[in-house]
């Protein structure tokens, strides 16, 4: 009885302790210590902390001794006496006895990380990395010592990424001769107290890596609008404050727990596995990749690991985007095909490129047009060329209608594989398999049996998808496909409920990211968007087309001020007219070679001014100017540096009347449409001043 009403009486003192001790796992204190750190509060806890490195900067090293940290040496930290350390206490080598890998600071804005065979290094924020000794991998693709250094993007928006020392090949060497190499090599990289401590604790087939600070004009553009510093480095307190923390922090990253990093499962991994090995050893042409599955199940993250692991084997990777709400390489409302030689170790925003093959479809999904869906992916597939392996990026809407496009999909661009995920959240979708494609109709295509029982062949219902002379001639045939089935389990922040915002913050950033190629490079400060000089076109140099709405042609400039517009070219000529504005009837189906801000427009002079990063030589051939619904971010609006006095194009006086002033208005009318016009959502609106 009277040992537990002990028990009960040390409890509360016991649980501090542990929670201090647990806060601060290197802290070694005495017993009167230990009692007055139970009484601090945080803020308290964290000047101890402070008070303790400033004396291991004094020469104090409490860390690695086995001393009492004295009250004396806790409040006169510049006065306190080093202690010596004792002798057992020497750096151990081998992988096995370095649980983590260690870091250290290798000038500003640089640090070394050792990491150890089989070991990884997950954190979050951007670096450059280097491979100096050894062979890493990041996001499935491997950069060896002598390779250039990569950059790496680990961001809050999606899953940290690691860096993991793979087993590398070496010769019949001895760890002395080892060790030389590895010195010899770090010779022109690193001052020799690095090189020492490398040295020291150097173990076989063990990586060196370096981590630089990454400025980028593209970064640098995103950071400086209110509230997207968080989505490379999010700022929270810990306890953590030591020369490990300094050092990554002088990079730009952080340290994280290896359960926020990426981790992709067994059937994830063995479809890859099996998928490069197809793609490396395919001698009857190139492998045909169609990746698909309902929202938020991976899609997009095995896509870029598989586009790394393949670049690890092969130099290209051709890669043709059919989703247009979170496109990978442009901006959002896309259908491209792009052509990939450098990896991919980021998400979509930092990695914005140039297709060889683009048209702008204006909207972020298809839905009440997937006519014109189909002709835009048939005019861009085309250009696929069959000289690499082609990866296929389809939408997560797989249900009622979204199920029977797919099918139309697979039937148009006959795949060789066919990747499908499918997690315990997302809704029941039937496997795909040859025989069941076979079977099914599709939104505008027929199934086998019922072709072949209206006895005509397969070329005359293909004529229904108008393709091109030359593709009658060899019309779409059902080859099949091998089925590979991948089951998810990534956890993500999305919800049915905040699924669409979080999409539309995804969207704007990707735009933000495409803007950013107007910045000058780096070291050269940012300029504002209006501080830029804007291209002037006459109106009669380009014709005007309002995708996403019918809007009366005395309006149409009013939806084009201030409004994001791609930047097409079609084969009708535009000259000839003699004052403009050219009004397009129909949307066509044209190349859009990159897009730009509509930033204002002179009545006077009959001009559109034109912000964008397309080169002069390619905005020769622009004769066209496509608006859809993809806008400008509202950062861009009212976060530019410089602006004094009203903003332009914002206001709250707006006239809903208008035609043409909600883009809903002459579009079709859905349940949906119908309840937003009776209760409208706030937003920003524009006007020309």
């Amino acid at each position: 009885m009277a040992d537990s009403q002990l028990l009960l009486k040390r409890g509360p003192f016991r649980s501090t302790w542990l929670r201090a001790r647990k806060t601060r796992t290197q802290l070694v204190l005495s017993r009167r210590p230990r009692r007055r750190l139970g009484t601090l509060r945080w803020c308290g806890r964290r000047r101890l902390r402070r008070r303790l490195l400033q004396a291991q900067a004094a020469g104090a090293d409490w860390r690695e001794s086995s001393c009492l940290v004295s009250r004396a040496a806790t409040r006169r930290p510049k006065t306190a006496t080093p202690s010596p350390a004792p002798a057992a206490a020497t750096a151990p080598s081998g992988p096995a006895s370095l649980p983590i890998p260690p870091v250290r600071p290798a000038g500003p804005g640089r640090a070394l990380v050792l990491l150890p065979l089989e070991q990884g290094f997950t954190f979050s924020g951007i670096c450059r990395v280097t491979c100096l000794y050894g062979q890493v991998q990041v996001f499935g693709f491997t950069i060896s010592q002598g390779q250039t250094a990569q950059d790496v993007f680990s961001t809050y928006t999606h899953s940290r990424l690691t860096i993991n020392a793979v087993h590398y090949s070496i010769t019949e060497k001895s760890k002395k001769e080892m060790k030389r190499e590895a010195r010899a090599l770090l010779r022109s990289h690193l001052n020799r107290d690095d090189r020492c401590w490398l040295m020291k604790n150097f173990s076989p087939l063990c990586s060196i890596v370096m981590l630089e600070q990454l400025k980028t004009s593209t970064v640098n553009f995103l950071v400086s609008h209110p509230g997207l510093s968080y989505v490379f480095v999010q700022e929270s307190p810990t306890f953590q404050i030591n020369s490990e923390h300094l050092a990554l922090r002088s990079v730009g990253i952080r340290r994280e727990k290896k359960k926020n990093g990426l981790r992709l499962t067994e059937s994830a991994l063995s479809a890859m596995e099996e998928l490069v090995t197809v793609s490396c050893e395919e001698v009857d042409g190139c492998p045909v990749i169609l990746v698909c599955g309902s929202q938020d199940v991976g899609k997009s993250t095995f896509n870029r690991y598989l586009i790394n692991q393949l670049l690890n084997s092969i130099s290209c990777v051709d890669y043709l985007e059919c989703d247009l709400g979170q496109t990978e390489f442009t901006p959002p409302g896309c259908i491209s095909l792009l052509n990939i030689t450098e990896p991919v170790l980021g998400p979509p925003f930092t990695h914005q490129r140039t297709p060889q093959k683009m048209v702008y479809y204006g909207k972020p999904s298809c839905k009440n047009n997937y006519e014109n869906y189909i002709e835009v992916i048939k005019y861009v597939f085309s250009s696929y060329k069959r000289e690499s392996p082609l990866i296929v990026n389809t939408m997560g809407w797989v249900s009622d209608k979204g199920l029977l496009l797919l099918i139309d999909l697979i039937r148009l661009l006959s795949p060789s594989h066919v990747v499908q995920f499918s997690s315990g959240r997302s809704k029941y979708m039937p496997n795909l398999t040859p025989d069941y494609v076979d079977d099914m109709d599709g939104l505008y295509t027929k199934s086998k049996s019922r072709v072949r029982n209206r006895g005509f062949q397969l070329a005359e219902f293909t004529e229904s998808l108008e393709f091109a002379d030359e593709e009658k001639e060899s019309p779409v045939v059902f080859t099949g496909h091998k089925l590979m089935c991948v089951q998810s389990d990534f956890a993500f922040r999305k919800t049915p409920r905040n699924r669409e915002s979080h999409n539309k913050v995804l969207r704007d950033l990707a735009v933000l990211g495409y803007l950013g190629q107007l910045q000058p490079p780096v070291p050269k400060p940012l300029c504002p968007l209006h501080g830029l000089t804007p291209y002037q076109v006459p109106f009669n140099a380009v014709a005007l087309r309002i995708i996403h709405a019918d809007v009366a042609p005395t309006h149409i400039l009013y939806a084009v001020n201030a409004s994001w517009v791609g930047l097409c070219k079609i084969l009708d000529d535009v000259r000839g007219y003699a004052n403009g504005p050219i009004l397009l009837a129909q949307t066509p189906i044209c190349d859009c070679l990159g897009f730009g801000i509509c930033r204002g427009i002179d009545m006077e002079k009959r001009l559109y001014h034109i912000l964008t990063p397309v080169p002069p030589e390619e905005l020769r051939n622009v004769n066209c100017l496509l608006v859809g619904a993809i806008s400008i971010p509202h950062c861009v609006f009212k976060s530019q540096r410089g602006l004094e006095g009203t903003i332009p194009y914002i206001t709250t006086d707006y006239n809903f009347k208008l035609p043409g002033a909600s883009e809903k208005i002459g579009a079709r009318e859905t349940e949906e449409t119908r309840e937003e016009k009776v209760h409208p959502k706030p937003k920003l609106y524009r006007k020309i001043n």
